[in-house]
């Protein structure tokens, strides 16, 4: 079944793609939980001219993302944990700590787009990736120390 998505789905896609879906994931989820509508043929044609509507205003979105990633692409952040004599942190560094070191060096950058591989649980350096756009990324280095 091909559908049209309504918002962006992690591991399906984004806003306005057309994708294919098993019926049942289509039918009983996506469908009334209106995260997404069924691609028919008129459907697919006001997608199409509400792209080329928008498109203006998502190129200008790109740009300012694809901006950002360049001020953002030298930047390294220094974070400071609580830990234990091994260097064990008492707790987690997550993307909400990530997020306030962002702003404190003037990014406001929303935690939601931080994406961390592996639980940080020890003091060392780690990397991030922001996705600022769907086509547009940037890694940063950061480095957890002890308080």
């Amino acid at each position: 079944m091909e559908i049209i998505l309504l918002e962006d789905i992690v591991n399906l896609g984004y806003k306005d793609d057309v994708v294919k879906v098993k019926d049942g994931y289509g039918r009983n989820y996506l469908i009334p939980q209106r995260k997404a509508v069924l691609a028919t043929p008129s459907a697919k044609k006001m997608l199409a001219e509400n792209l080329r509507q928008r498109a203006h205003k998502l190129a200008r979105i790109k740009t300012e993302a694809q901006e950002l990633a360049e001020k953002l692409q030298g930047v390294s952040l220094t974070i400071g944990a609580k830990t234990s004599s091994t260097g064990k942190i008492f707790g987690s560094v997550n993307n909400i700590q990530i997020a306030e070191a962002l702003e404190k060096l003037g990014y406001n950058v929303d935690r939601k787009i931080i994406l961390i591989k592996e639980a940080i649980k020890e003091v060392g350096q780690y990397k991030a990736i922001l996705k600022l756009h769907k086509e547009v990324s940037v890694e940063i280095a950061f480095e957890v120390v002890s308080e």
